[in-house]
């Protein structure tokens, strides 16, 4: 089934709406959780990210991927597509690399000494502001979305649990002979993704009547997904945000990724089980989700329902 443009829920997110006392505060707090209840994603509307920032960081992303091979393939990490990611048959336009805990910038020093052995003090600055930036705006996602259900009084142990993996994305233009699917449909294993990317179509979002929606990027755009950890700790009330990237056009496209996740257990909490949702998850650890969905093939992965098979009651 080919994609169409249709609106994207759109939530401002910026200074005035995001502050807990503002007027505004409880109807966005819904909006955000209504969004993530009927679509998995919505675009937020947010700015603390400075117009150079948004404009530098794309162009280190560029920058990062012009790296030998032999470099790139250095990013490693004990966790499943924490590091680099390429040259895989079922995804062969797809390259990406990345920093766990992106927000400490001893974890972006050792990423650029990887990359950049002589020195990149402005990639690595850079990165770590991004993260920084954005992880503001995943936190306060996550307060309306607790707020929004009652149970604020678990939100800052969960906010303090959390940590952040940052990811640079490249999808190339396919050649003659290739086909134009760059990644596969999925849903991300995080509790909340947010994406950001130049100004290349190719994102398409799946709506729960299993239309393809074209993302229509711009450069303050964010989007804003639920991960399937997300979906298990509300019990089945969040969606999880099926995605896919297909490429028509003979640029290339980059984007940025940030994803949230929870260190220890995530539990649903005992305010979202009742009689009409009994419990679904069994408290499970969040990186155990990505190892058993990495022994899986990536053309299998977007069932979410491996989630119940992993956690399930």
């Amino acid at each position: 089934m080919g994609s169409q443009t249709m609106p994207i829920p759109t939530i401002d997110l910026t200074l005035e709406n995001s502050k807990p006392q503002s007027s505004s505060w409880v109807t966005t707090c819904n909006d955000v959780r209504l969004a993530l209840e009927e679509h998995g994603w919505f675009v937020a509307k947010y700015d603390k990210l400075s117009p150079h920032l948004r404009e530098v960081i794309l162009s280190d992303v560029v920058e990062l991927f012009k790296l030998p091979y032999e470099t790139k393939i250095q990013n490693t990490s004990d966790k499943p597509a924490f590091g680099y990611v390429g040259k895989i048959a079922a995804i062969p336009l797809h390259e990406g690399l990345g920093i766990d805990r992106a927000t400490d910038l001893g974890e972006c020093q050792k990423f650029t000494k990887l990359m950049w052995p002589s020195g990149n003090d402005r990639f690595c600055e850079n990165a770590q502001l991004y993260a920084k930036t954005v992880a503001e705006l995943e936190q306060t996602v996550v307060r309306m979305l607790f707020e929004s259900y009652g149970v604020e009084k678990h939100c800052e142990s969960h906010l303090g649990a959390t940590t952040y993996l940052l990811r640079f994305l490249n999808y190339r233009r396919p050649e003659n002979d290739e086909a134009n699917l760059a990644f596969v449909t999925h849903t991300d294993k995080s509790f909340i993704s947010i994406l950001h990317q130049n100004h290349v179509r190719g994102l398409e979002l799946r709506n729960k009547d299993g239309e393809w929606i074209g993302f229509e990027p711009s450069p303050s755009s964010f989007l804003v997904l639920a991960g399937d950890a997300c979906m298990a700790w509300s019990n089945n009330r969040v969606r999880p945000g099926y995605h896919r990237v297909v490429m028509k056009g003979n640029e290339a496209r980059y984007a940025l990724g940030l994803f949230s996740f929870r260190g220890g257990l995530i539990e649903t909490p005992e305010e979202l089980i009742d009689d009409e949702h009994p419990m679904q998850y069994k408290p499970f650890d969040h990186v155990g989700l990505l190892r058993f969905y990495d022994t899986v093939d990536v053309r299998e992965r977007a069932k979410h329902t491996m989630t119940k098979a992993y956690c399930g009651v």
